[in-house]
Order: structure tokens, then C-alpha cells, then sequence
């Protein structure tokens, strides 16, 4: 990467010397929605609680959903299923208690292999007012010590899709063990990565000398870290406003800053942590420089593809910030609309920092009057939901599907080409395919 790409300063007072969106008017929108529904976490976070099983209650629609976002073949086994309600529980003629305590003791007999389990509401289990949370109680005092239950909502009455996760991960830290007494300062990760990220996030932190250092979710329910007034906790997903609540109640400490994503967010999350622990300026550059050299190299690749491309950003999973700084300050895209479902200004603060002044800010969702505006900038390239995509496609606009965002690997140094090739392709593959 040139030089003049963007000046990377992750310094305190670089971070604050300019305030960039910080105090950007923003554009307020309260209408249709086009969103999932928190249910569709599930695909990602069972494949991360190793021995979880994920109890959706809701309708066929709802096992439909599920089904179909996971492509999980017949013949698999996978740790996420739907007790279905029917109409004998919609018409009150069967006890819907009952029922799910069936259908629990069938599931936790067949598979014993679960060590936790998520009852996981939905819209039709809030419409006949399932109290799920006090079957999560009942069927604990049954199942204890063997399998924990839990329970928190998917449902999309009110929230966007990547909320399940936030609800799923909230629910966690009220079973998180107590720190011991005078316990040395540790670092806790909060949010869903892959497997490949997670483990080369703590090598870089072994360099650095930072730890004790865990991650929420574990791999396993047994491995819940303990929290604290000691525990320092760095968000590495930016739409985990319940959890990071829940652990603040609990003593924890949130370390401000960017969002792991591309070069320069990587290196100044990684900085956050090591000021906290008083690594060397020293120490901290050998540690991060090898990592950082690999990921401007690998965004490199693709910044003559995007430079000067102007991009619209539908509302639609709280990633749209720093994704929107990444491909602003590290690709030189140009932003004209960056739009997300909820603005949580203090988690993000140093990504508005970081963000172009010029950008239009918007929070929420008026479907309408967005596709009005996005027809009118005619960007080159529009990411938003799968329902937006092909009808603007067919309006002669390129989209990026949102959803990959969440579904592909994009945090750290060895995923920054990765994240840039995500918004490459769709431009690539409409060259090809123009006569």
C-alpha cells in the first residue's frame, strides 16, 4: 500500500485530533424494515459453542428459516432445531408448557452430547406469551448439573438479525463465574469469531504480554470466563450493546476502540488492549508490524479496482461503520450514505472519528424513501439485504449482499484482503459481464 493510502495513527491523540462523523447530524429513519431475524444468528453461533444446541420455538416458518441459512443437509446432525407451535397451541387446546418439556426431555435424552441449551423465543411464541424464561428455570432444576438452560429472544418484532447474537451472548454473562479475590487484571473478547481468527487474535496477544486473555462465546459451555472489576473487555463485534451492558454491571471495563477490521482498525483494537496492560511502544511494533505489512499488502490487490468507487451503504447489521471506514480510509472509496440499523455512539466512537466528513449518516430504516435516495446518487456499488439486491440489480445497479459480511471471516490482519476482495467481486464480476 502507497504511503498516502491513509495515515495510520492509533495513538490516543491521533485518534482525537480529528473528530470526522463525531459530531455529524444523523439522519434518523423510522419505517418499513428489510431485515432477518434474530433467529438467523443461530447459523453462525452453533458452529461456535462446540456442545450448545440451539431450541428455536416458533412455527414451521421459523424451522424453514433456520434450515435454509444453514444448508445443513438431512442426513446431518446439527446442534440447532425448532419445537414446533401448532394450531392446538395457538387455540389454547394443548399447554404449551407441557408440550416443550416433552420435547426437551426427547432432545436431552437422544443427545446427550449437549451441555447447554438455548431456548430460543420467537415472533409466535411472544404472540401466545411463552414465558420462556421461567421454562429455562424449571428445566434446569430438572436437568442440572448436566445441561445448563438458558433462554433469550430471536425475534423480529423489533430487531435486526445480528441482535440474536447480542440477546444469545447477554444471556451468558449472568452465568459467567465470579473473578477471585485480587484477581490479576485479564482481557475477555467479546463476540463471535471464527475458530482461525480467534486463535491468531491470541497469539498476538501472547506477543504483546497481554492476558490472561478469554473469549465470549467459549468453545465450550464449561469454559465460561470469569468477570469481574478486573475484567478488561474489547468488543470485536460492534452490535453488542445488551452484552456489553451486562458485563459493565458486573464491574467489568470496556477498552474504547476501533473495530478489528482491516490494518489500521486491527492494529489500533490491538493498541487499546496494550496501552491497558503498559506494553512498550517498542514491543507493541515489532508484535503487530509483520501482521500489519501482510494486510496493507493483501488490500493492495484490490485498491486500484476500488479507488474512487462510490459506495451506499443500506441499514442492516450494525457493520456498516467500520466497514465503512476500512473501505474509505484503507481502498479510497468514496462514501455517500452509510446507513445502520442502530448508531450506538459512545461503542463507536472511534470509528466516527475515523469516518469522512462528508458522509451521510443514517440510523434505522425507511426502505422507501433509502431506495428513493440510493436511485438518485446512482453509486457504483449498493450493499444492502438479499430482498434489495436483485431488484436493483435489475435497475442496473451492483450490490454486495450485506449478509456476507457476517456470514465470511473479516476481523484481523490475515482477513484485510479478504474484506476487500467481498467488495471487489460484484464490481469485477459487472465488468465481465458488460458488452
Amino acid at each position: 500500500m502507497s504511503e498516502t493510502a491513509y495515515s495510520l495513527d492509533v495513538s490516543p491523540a491521533g485518534r482525537a485530533a480529528g473528530k470526522g462523523c463525531s459530531d455529524a447530524p444523523v439522519l434518523k429513519e423510522r419505517g418499513q424494515r428489510e431485515v432477518f431475524c434474530g433467529l438467523t444468528g443461530i447459523v453462525w453461533m452453533h458452529r461456535k459453542i462446540q456442545d450448545a444446541f440451539f431450541l428455536v420455538v416458533g412455527s414451521r416458518t421459523c424451522a424453514h428459516l433456520i434450515q435454509s441459512a444453514a444448508g445443513v443437509m438431512i442426513f446431518a446432525e446439527p446442534r440447532f432445531g425448532t419445537a414446533i407451535i401448532d394450531e392446538r397451541d395457538l387455540a389454547g387446546l394443548a399447554d404449551a408448557n407441557e408440550e416443550l418439556d416433552k420435547c426437551v426431555d426427547r432432545l436431552l435424552a437422544r443427545r446427550p452430547d449437549i451441555k447447554m441449551l438455548f431456548l430460543v423465543g420467537s415472533c409466535p411464541s411472544e404472540v401466545i406469551k411463552l414465558d420462556l424464561s421461567r421454562a429455562a428455570q424449571r428445566l434446569s432444576r430438572r436437568h442440572m448439573p448436566d445441561v445448563r438452560i438458558l433462554n433469550y429472544s430471536g425475534s423480529g418484532i423489533e430487531t435486526t438479525f445480528t441482535q440474536g447474537e447480542d440477546a444469545c451472548l447477554a444471556s451468558l454473562v449472568p452465568e459467567a463465574p465470579a473473578e477471585a479475590a485480587n484477581a490479576e487484571p485479564s482481557l475477555l473478547v467479546v463476540g463471535a469469531l471464527a475458530d482461525v481468527v480467534e486463535d491468531q487474535f491470541r497469539r498476538l496477544f501472547e506477543r504483546l504480554g497481554v492476558g490472561p486473555v478469554h473469549f465470549l462465546p467459549p468453545r465450550r459451555a464449561k469454559d465460561l470466563p470469569p468477570v469481574g472489576p478486573s475484567t478488561r473487555f474489547l468488543l470485536a463485534q460492534p452490535f453488542l450493546a445488551d452484552t456489553a451492558r451486562a458485563l459493565e454491571d458486573r464491574g467489568a471495563v470496556r477498552l474504547s476502540a476501533p473495530f478489528p477490521l482491516g490494518a489500521e482498525g486491527t492494529t489500533g483494537w490491538l493498541k487499546a488492549a496494550a496501552d491497558a496492560w503498559g506494553v512498550p511502544a517498542a514491543r507493541f511494533e515489532e508484535a503487530t508490524a509483520p501482521g500489519r505489512a501482510r494486510a496493507e499488502r493483501a488490500v493492495e490487490r484490490y485498491r486500484a479496482a476500488l479507488d474512487g468507487k462510490r459506495l451506499f451503504f443500506f441499514p442492516d447489521s450494525q457493520l456498516e461503520p467500520p466497514i465503512a471506514r476500512f473501505l474509505a480510509r484503507e481502498c479510497g472509496v468514496e462514501l455517500i450514505e452509510v446507513g445502520t440499523p442502530f448508531l450506538h455512539r459512545e461503542h463507536l466512537s472511534e470509528e466516527l472519528k475515523m469516518l469522512p466528513e462528508t458522509v451521510r449518516l443514517s440510523e434505522g430504516q425507511d426502505v422507501d424513501r433509502q431506495l428513493d435516495r440510493c436511485r438518485a446518487d446512482r453509486p457504483d456499488l449498493t450493499v444492502c439485504g438479499l430482498g434489495l439486491a436483485n431488484p436493483l440489480e435489475a435497475e442496473g445497479l451492483a450490490t454486495k449482499w450485506s449478509i456476507e459480511l457476517v456470514f465470511t471471516p473479516i476481523h484481523g490482519y490475515e482477513q484485510a484482503g479478504d474484506l476487500a476482495e467481498l467488495f471487489n467481486r460484484p464490481l469485477d464480476r459487472r465488468g465481465r459481464l458488460k458488452v
